[in-house]
C-alpha cells in the first residue's frame, strides 16, 4: 500500500507538472538526453523517439538524443555539462557522483511489476554447451559487458570471486573479456564466440520471454536470441535499479516538468514506456542518492 500511495501521489504531482508553466524552459535553448549503451545505437534511438517528441512538446525547445558507443560517453556527457538527462546504471551513477557530486541528481527509478526496484546480474550460457553452472566454466571463455556497467561488470566481478572463481584470465576461466555491452554479450554467447557472460534482467516473469524487463527481454523482442537455446547459470544478489538523473544546472521548473513527464510516462503512453524502460514495468517512482550509497562504496573500493 505504501508503494501504491507513493505512485498515486507522484502521479497527481506529475499531472500538475505537465500542465504547469514552461517558464523555466525559456532559460534553455535545447534539452539533451543521453541513452546508456547496451544495444546498438539505432535501436536505442528508436526506443526513445517517443520520449524525444514528448519532451519537445512539453518544454518547447529542440530535443537531442545521444547514444554513445559505450557507457563512458554518457558519463562524460553528464560530467561535462553536455547532457541534461539520462537513465544510468547504479555503477555509472556512482562514477558520476565520485567524480563530481554536484553534476547530477537522481530523481526517479524504474519500478518492477511486483513493486520492487531491484534487478539482477544474470550469468548465462548456451544449453548445447552443457554449461549448467560456474563449476562447468573452468578453462572456458567468460564475457563481461562494459567496464562501467553495474550488472555487466561491477557486481559480478565482486560476487563471482567470492564463490571461489578468480576473474584473472587463466586462473579459472580460460579467458575473461569485455564485449562492449549487454547486447554484444548476449549475441556473443548465442553465436558461440564466448562460452558464458553476464547481463541484466528483473528476474520476474518467464525465462522464455527474457523475463519481464532487461537486456534479455530487449534482445528476445528484437529476435537477436532464442531464449530456449540459452540458460541461466548464475544470479547475483539483488542490485538497486539505476536512477534517472537530471543535471543540477537545469532550471527548477524544467526539473519538475521532466520528472513529471517520466513519472507519468507509463500511464500516458504505455508503449513508449515499454521501449524506454526495456520491458514491462509499473513506471517510475522517486529515488534519492541514499539508495546508491552501497554501490558508490563498492565502486570506490574497486578503484583502489
Amino acid at each position: 500500500m505504501k508503494l501504491v500511495s507513493k505512485i498515486a501521489a507522484l502521479a497527481a504531482v506529475s499531472m500538475i507538472a505537465l500542465n504547469a508553466s514552461v517558464a523555466g524552459a525559456a532559460e534553455i535553448s535545447e534539452f539533451r538526453i543521453g541513452i546508456l549503451g547496451g544495444e546498438n545505437a539505432s535501436d536505442r534511438l528508436r526506443a526513445f523517439e517517443c520520449l524525444e517528441q514528448k519532451t519537445a512538446d512539453l518544454l518547447g525547445v529542440p530535443v537531442k538524443l545521444f547514444a554513445p558507443a559505450d557507457y563512458n560517453g554518457v558519463i562524460e556527457g553528464l560530467l561535462g555539462g553536455n547532457l541534461d538527462m539520462a537513465w544510468l546504471g547504479a555503477s555509472s551513477y556512482a562514477k558520476v557522483f565520485l567524480t563530481d557530486p554536484d553534476a547530477v541528481e537522481p530523481v526517479l527509478v524504474k519500478v518492477n511489476v511486483d513493486g520492487s526496484y531491484g534487478y539482477y546480474s544474470i550469468g548465462f550460457a548456451r544449453i548445447e554447451s552443457e554449461i549448467n553452472s560456474l563449476e562447468d566454466m573452468k578453462g572456458r571463455k567468460f564475457g563481461f559487458g562494459d567496464p562501467n556497467s553495474t550488472s555487466g561488470y561491477l557486481i559480478p566481478s565482486i560476487e563471482i570471486p567470492k564463490l571461489g572463481y578468480s576473474m584473472t584470465p587463466g586462473d579459472y576461466f580460460g579467458d575473461v573479456v569485455f564485449t562492449g555491452g549487454h547486447e554484444q554479450t548476449i549475441v556473443a554467447v548465442a553465436n558461440g564466440d564466448i562460452d558464458a557472460g553476464v547481463t541484466w534482467a528483473d528476474g520476474l516473469g518467464e525465462w522464455e520471454d527474457g523475463y519481464n524487463s532487461g537486456a534479455l527481454r530487449k534482445a528476445s523482442d528484437a529476435g537477436l536470441v532464442d531464449m530456449t537455446e540459452i540458460q541461466e547459470i548464475w544470479r547475483s544478489p539483488v542490485i538497486p535499479e539505476g536512477p534517472i538523473v537530471l543535471s543540477k544546472k537545469l532550471p527548477e521548473d524544467v526539473k519538475i516538468l521532466m520528472t513529471g513527464l517520466m513519472a507519468s510516462l507509463q500511464s500516458i503512453d504505455p508503449d513508449c514506456a515499454y521501449g524506454v524502460a526495456a520491458g514491462d514495468t509499473k513506471g517510475f517512482m522517486p529515488i534519492t542518492h541514499d539508495a546508491y550509497v552501497s554501490i558508490v562504496e563498492a565502486r570506490k573500493a574497486k578503484s583502489q
